[in-house]
């Protein structure tokens, strides 16, 4: 998957836990991952806090893993 997403320069939205341990143990750079992590009462918001936070900030996605979470979003290098 994150060769397609290199290949096609697209972001990669997950909700798999371990993508993270392989973006940051790979040598392998790609366009950004955004980790959506959001707990079952609180799924009803996600679609439009993630589709807010990528609209409004594209250039803070890019080459980075983002961790979106109800009311808190994290950004590493990778």
């Amino acid at each position: 998957m994150i060769d397609l997403a290199c290949q096609e320069a697209r972001v990669l939205l997950t909700e798999d836990k371990d993508f993270g341990q392989l973006i940051f143990s790979s040598a392998v750079s790609s366009p950004g991952v955004v980790f959506i992590r959001f707990p079952g009462n609180a799924r009803r918001v996600m679609a439009d806090t993630v589709v807010e936070f990528v609209s409004k900030n594209p250039d803070k996605i890019e080459g980075r893993f983002v961790v979106v979470q109800p009311g808190r979003i994290r950004i590493s290098e990778h």
